[in-house]
């Protein structure tokens, strides 16, 4: 049930402030991981080692032996909450910190199984119990948004992509729709559109794949990494939109490329939607997910040029991708963050 707010207009901080906590989730079900459980609880046990330092971590676990499991692998480093949910991408299900004059509020949206695709228990309710396990208390938007798919400045602007947004399977919105409703529900100012997101991306183009604020009037997206990556066009399209734009305050965006992972064929022999961009940005470190290709160090070094305050550390993220119907995401998919 909605708690009752004022009317006063919501704000999003911008990732890179002041963390209280970042959430996440624990594989719990292995249906959804094609049997395999073991592969991407790797990643996300290394990703919350690296994390733990920097940020309180809290980890939902789905059942006992999620819970034991989790507790077992991660237990020194981070608070295991038992909670339902049907997979771990909580980027999406989980609900948007944001502040108001009152304090605090857990925004909430409709999930429908990211345009009817993965529609599982659990989704659509844990982004109630994180807000209350937070204590935080919420206000819901009766229409369909994944966290995935909206970027934010925390000073107005919004990145997002019209193939997300303007999905026919989400709201059947037309553009001016969406920017009224976006605008309403962030107090935001000004949405910055892109075409579409990375091929085979199961969210139909979420933006934390291609383009993310890394600050003030700084974006990072990715460049192509040869004439074999199967973004080529888009990823350049990317860059020469974010150029030509301007932010909420007027600045002209400056663009940091950063080299993409190219072609990276998932188990099926399919390619992945795998983007160094899927970074998580905590209070002292930022964690990019890397998938063993030749790009890899160089784009670390370039994200590191761009966080001067954080070190980045890159670390395995193929078992989130997973393969056919199973993963397809990575670290900043997984994890949710709740600002001071």
């Amino acid at each position: 049930m909605e708690t009752i707010l004022t009317k006063s207009e919501p704000s999003v901080p911008a990732e890179w402030t002041p963390q209280k906590a970042i959430w996440t989730a624990w594989p719990a079900d292995a249906d959804e991981w094609n049997g395999d459980l073991d592969t991407p609880r790797r990643d996300v046990a290394a990703m919350v080692r690296a994390l733990a330092p920097a940020n309180i971590m809290r980890v939902l676990a789905n059942g006992a032996e999620a819970e034991a499991s989790a507790r077992a692998s991660i237990g020194g480093a981070a608070e295991i909450v038992r909670a339902g949910y049907g997979d771990i991408w909580l980027r999406d299900t989980g609900p948007v910190f944001a502040r108001t004059p009152d304090g605090p509020v857990a925004l909430r949206f409709k999930t429908n199984g990211w345009g009817g695709k993965f529609d599982l228990p659990g989704d659509d309710i844990v982004g109630d119990d994180i807000a209350r396990f937070a204590g935080v208390p919420t206000r819901h938007f009766y229409f369909v948004l994944e966290g995935g798919a909206i970027e934010q400045d925390g000073e107005g602007t919004i990145l997002t992509t019209r193939q997300t947004v303007l999905n026919a399977n989400r709201n059947g919105w037309t553009e001016a729709e969406a920017e009224a409703a976006l605008k309403h529900a962030f107090g935001a100012d000004k949405i910055v559109w892109l075409d579409e997101g990375l091929k085979n991306d199961h969210t139909d183009g979420h933006i934390d794949n291609i383009a993310r604020f890394v600050g003030p009037g700084r974006v990072v997206c990715q460049s192509p990494s040869g004439p074999d990556d199967p973004n080529v066009e888009i990823l350049d399209a990317v860059a020469r939109t974010l150029e030509s734009a301007t932010d909420a305050r007027g600045r002209k965006l400056e663009v940091i490329r950063i080299p993409s992972p190219g072609l990276v064929l998932n188990g099926l022999g399919e390619p992945a939607p795998a983007s160094h961009v899927n970074f998580v940005i905590a209070n002292s470190v930022v964690v990019m997910p890397v998938y063993g290709t030749p790009t890899q160090d160089a784009a670390r070094d370039t994200l590191q040029s761009a966080f001067p305050d954080r070190k980045v550390i890159a670390l395995p993220s193929r078992g989130l991708l997973g393969a056919g119907g199973a993963g397809g995401g990575s670290f900043h998919c997984i994890t949710l963050q709740e600002p001071l």
